[in-house]
């Protein structure tokens, strides 16, 4: 089992490169607005399946983005098959990951709360 676990996280290691590389660079879709980077992927033990989580950082329409990232996938899962050597190309399933966005936004309270904190001593 260990060494399927390895092959797994090798495998979706790989695969995080190569979608972030194709979405830098070989998707050319003026519609899509702001940084895109690939966060996370997880791919199902039959290797079917590929869950990728992508983060938008300062877009002018994050839904919108999205849904052309998410309509890009079949594009995006052929392109992998040509840049990796697997026997299953996995079908990828684009997931928002907002947990950037949450930070940015925890770390801005924060901030405000320590100006706050200063200005009463």
């Amino acid at each position: 089992m260990q060494k399927n676990s390895n092959r797994f996280r090798k495998v979706e290691e790989e695969l995080k490169k190569v979608i972030s590389n194709i979405i830098l660079y070989d998707i050319k879709n003026p519609n899509i607005t702001g940084l895109i980077s690939v966060t996370k992927t997880k791919v199902t033990p039959d290797l079917k399946y590929a869950k990728v989580y992508i983060s938008i950082l300062n877009s002018k329409n994050i839904k919108e983005t999205f849904a052309i990232m998410k309509k890009s996938s079949g594009f995006v899962r052929s392109q992998v098959a040509k840049k990796m050597n697997l026997r299953i190309t996995p079908e990828i399933i684009f997931e928002l990951d907002d947990s950037m966005e949450y930070g940015e936004r925890i770390d801005s309270i924060l901030k405000e709360i320590m100006k706050e904190y200063k200005n009463e001593e």
